[in-house]
């Protein structure tokens, strides 16, 4: 796909706009929407809304400003009004946290604009701005050095954000956004990215096509618009726009979900949350979770007594807040989990995942001034622990966990593995066992079997090798009927959500 080297120095990216055929009508595409009640809408697990009113409004009005100030001028250029369908196809979207464009069956009938950001907080203007800004590789009113049929084959840059933000009869917009963890854009895994989706109706990008028409503001508008005309944009004068009054609580936070209560005599749960179980279909969801959050402060010795303890993340704003930390590539356990990946720079002030490798007894730790963190010395023996980074590794529907980390003592990591789609249609890729499954099985068929990931989206998931099971149980799950398997040769592992 194209790139624009100065969004990637800002560790900003753009999406590229697809050149998209001729259209149906608006009703068609949304025909898949529009059966919906609002209550299905409010019991969809997300944030408090696909996006904030205000965040709404600032993208609302910059695209009717940047549409309004085009140069040479536009004498048909409409007036846009948000839509709420346009936003909840854009929210569904947004959720697969793929950095592609879709679904493949919506874009014959819509526009739409990607953007996506991680490390320091930007609001979604950024966006719009950027997409607009991409006029400077474009010459009215055809593409100058940019290539139409980017991203398919170019290697150079776009503008087919900026031709579908300013094309003229595209009046309608919704747009959502979402938060992403381990979001591939382009081959780079981004921690957290924040993921904006725009869609567009009717669409642009008609190869072709200029975008609009030039000539003297509102002299060539449509005959619906009465003759109305406002900021240069095509406009009603009829009171017929729809104003949106805010709502409380706008944010885009992802909310945890709640840990059940528990009375002071009941034996302790599991740490991780249990799956949740639809009977009539055998549907599952499981949202348990091998990695661990943490404090920024937050000792090692603290949080790994007796179990297995190798993934933990950390929250952004650590490097003012890490705690205690006490020696140079091994550290004390006594020492902050997040300092210590902070000083060894696996991780940066915007937080994320590392790795926890327990190493034994050190004579002694020395101290640094790394990254922004001062360590502290020490010259006794304790037990010391390494960081390391979280790997992440595309697989395929019939890999194993023998293929990649098998078993072994003392324990090893696993990569993060990211998971293709429609891997359920896979006859050739078998499972063994329930809850844990025998290492020659498929992880991402157990993973839709434990109903960690979905088998329309993939997505990635975490591993945890375990040692072998004197045998292993079949069931049927989500689509996915395992095997039984009596004495097993080899290891076991546990598929984990990530959220």
């Amino acid at each position: 796909m194209c790139k624009s080297s100065t969004a990637l120095l800002l560790a900003v990216q753009t999406a590229v706009a697809m050149v998209i055929p001729n259209a149906t009508h608006l009703e068609a595409m949304l025909e898949r929407y529009m059966d919906k009640e609002d209550s299905w809408w409010e019991g969809r697990p997300r944030g408090k809304r696909a996006i904030s009113h205000s965040d709404m409004q600032l993208i609302l009005d910059l695209h009717n400003k940047l549409r309004g100030q085009v140069y040479p001028p536009a004498s048909n250029m409409e007036y846009m009004v948000w839509d709420t369908d346009l936003e909840r196809s854009a929210e569904d979207w947004a959720q697969t946290c793929l950095w592609q464009h879709g679904p493949p069956h919506l874009l014959t009938q819509i526009g739409q604009n990607l953007g996506a950001h991680w490390g320091r907080d930007r609001p979604p203007t950024f966006h719009v701005q950027a997409w607009y800004d991409e006029v400077r590789d474009f010459s009215y009113p055809y593409p100058q050095e940019c290539d139409p049929y980017c991203p398919y084959r170019c290697s150079g840059p776009v503008c087919t954000h900026y031709t579908q933000l300013v094309w003229a009869t595209s009046n309608r917009i919704g747009c959502a956004i979402n938060i992403c963890y381990n979001m591939n854009v382009w081959g780079m895994i981004w921690t957290k990215a924040v993921y904006l989706v725009c869609n567009y109706s009717p669409p642009g990008n008609w190869y072709g096509h200029a975008p609009y028409k030039h000539g003297r503001p509102c002299s060539a508008c449509p005959a619906s618009y009465g003759g109305g005309c406002k900021d240069n944009l095509c406009y009603k004068e009829d009171g017929s726009y729809r104003y949106y009054a805010p709502e409380p609580e706008e944010n885009n936070y992802i909310e945890p979900e709640a840990e059940p209560a528990r009375s002071q005599d009941s034996p302790p749960a599991e740490s991780t949350p249990a799956p949740s179980h639809s009977l009539e279909r055998n549907e599952v969801i499981s949202t348990a979770q091998m990695s661990q959050q943490v404090e920024c402060d937050t000792k090692l010795r603290d949080q790994c007594k007796g179990t297995t303890c190798n993934r933990y993340e950390c929250p952004p704003g650590c490097l003012n807040n890490y705690g205690k930390v006490i020696g140079t590539g091994h550290y004390d356990m006594q020492s902050s989990i997040c300092g210590a990946g902070l000083h060894a720079r696996i991780i940066d002030n915007d937080g994320g995942w590392l790795d926890i490798t327990r190493v034994g007894r050190r004579p002694r730790f020395a101290k640094s001034y790394k990254n922004g963190v001062q360590t502290l010395a020490k010259n006794q023996s304790a037990n010391a622990f390494t960081v390391s980074n979280v790997p992440v590794k595309a697989i395929t529907c019939d890999t194993t966990v023998a293929q990649y980390c098998p078993f072994k003592k003392p324990v090893r990591h696993c990569p993060r593995m990211f998971c293709p789609r429609n891997c359920l249609y896979d006859s050739h890729s078998h499972v063994f066992g329930s809850r844990h499954y025998a290492d020659r099985s498929s992880i991402c068929r157990a993973a839709i079997h434990a109903g960690v990931i979905q088998n329309e989206l993939g997505g990635y998931l975490d591993v945890m090798p375990v040692d072998r099971r004197k045998q292993h149980s079949g069931s049927s799950q989500n689509g996915v009927t395992t095997e039984g398997l009596q004495n097993p040769t080899g290891g076991a592992f546990r598929v984990f959500a990530i959220i």
